[in-house]
């Protein structure tokens, strides 16, 4: 077996590739045939007529997507950035030496990862106003909702990361006199977060894809406005042709970041090999020098 083979399977045989090619074949072709299945449905019900897809050239209507799209964008990046921010502090406290800290950060973690999103959401968005405490806007329920649901998650990912790191590396700094919060943040954090990093932004994708949740919070979100246009009358009701833009929208900004995350852990691993050091001759000089004092 070459080295390149997995360690997790054995390398498939002639008749194992056979199959796999006719397995994937057959399952090319009857996607194949779906796509093509839908595709007629769709122009037999009229979703390709230019009556159903005119709207769209619509300042209004393009301007009205713009703004869900902002406002899709601002919920993403205030949640993402609290999520990592939180997933590192639940992770330190999960690490932490003193119990109650651990013991509380792991009780956190457990409950709320074990919440479903949506009704997370829909307590803080509802429950705040009936009890007469606030009434905020609904993109802070959405972002906080967020960012406790995506944030016990990022902690178990920094928590791994941060156990992957060697030993010796912690041993090292106790032994400079370091504390431990100082280790932890300077140190065990840091790399924690590096290695795990495809990983925290696969998450950070999911935290994209979780804010359409917000137009059942009324917030106007992409999938809201996408939803408010989808069922105008005056545009005859373009249901599909609005849920393909809207959905080729969320499908480009997930591949960005996708495409971000595979370049990062590249430019990361390069960057962790490094490049040997330059390798400069002796001048005649030098030499001549080193050969009298040999002398």
């Amino acid at each position: 077996m070459s080295r390149e083979a997995s360690v997790l399977f054995d390398v498939p045989g002639p008749k194992a590739r056979r199959r796999n090619l006719i397995i994937g074949v057959v399952g090319s072709l009857g996607l194949a045939a779906f796509l093509v299945f839908v595709i007629v449905r769709f122009n037999d019900t009229g979703q390709f007529e230019s009556a159903k897809w005119d709207p769209f050239q619509y300042s209004g209507v393009q301007q009205f997507i713009f703004d869900g799209l902002k406002a899709t964008l601002k919920a993403f990046a205030l949640a993402a950035v609290f999520s990592i921010l939180l997933g590192a502090f639940l992770a330190a406290g999960r690490l932490s030496d003193h119990r109650i800290v651990r013991w509380a950060s792991t009780t956190f973690v457990t409950f709320f990862r074990a919440m479903p999103l949506l009704v997370l959401i829909f307590m803080l968005y509802l429950v705040p106003g009936s009890q007469g405490w606030w009434k905020w806007d609904p993109m802070w329920p959405l972002v906080v909702g967020l960012t406790i649901y995506n944030g016990t998650v990022q902690a178990e990912n920094i928590r791994a990361g941060i156990l992957a790191v060697p030993k010796g590396q912690s041993e090292a700094a106790y032994a400079l006199g370091m504390r431990k919060t100082q280790v932890m943040t300077m140190i065990l954090v840091p790399q924690g977060i590096r290695t795990m990093l495809p990983t925290i932004i696969s998450q950070i994708v999911v935290t994209l894809k979780d804010t359409s949740l917000g137009f059942l919070i009324t917030y106007p979100e992409l999938l809201a406005a996408a939803k408010l246009i989808g069922g105008y009358q005056d545009y005859n009701m373009p249901f599909i042709p609005v849920t393909i833009i809207v959905g080729t929208i969320y499908v480009a900004m997930c591949m960005i970041l996708s495409a971000f995350a595979t370049w990062l852990e590249r430019r990361l691993r390069t960057s962790r090999k490094g490049k040997p050091p330059a390798v400069v001759p002796p001048t005649q000089a030098e030499l001549s020098r080193d050969n009298v004092a040999i002398v």
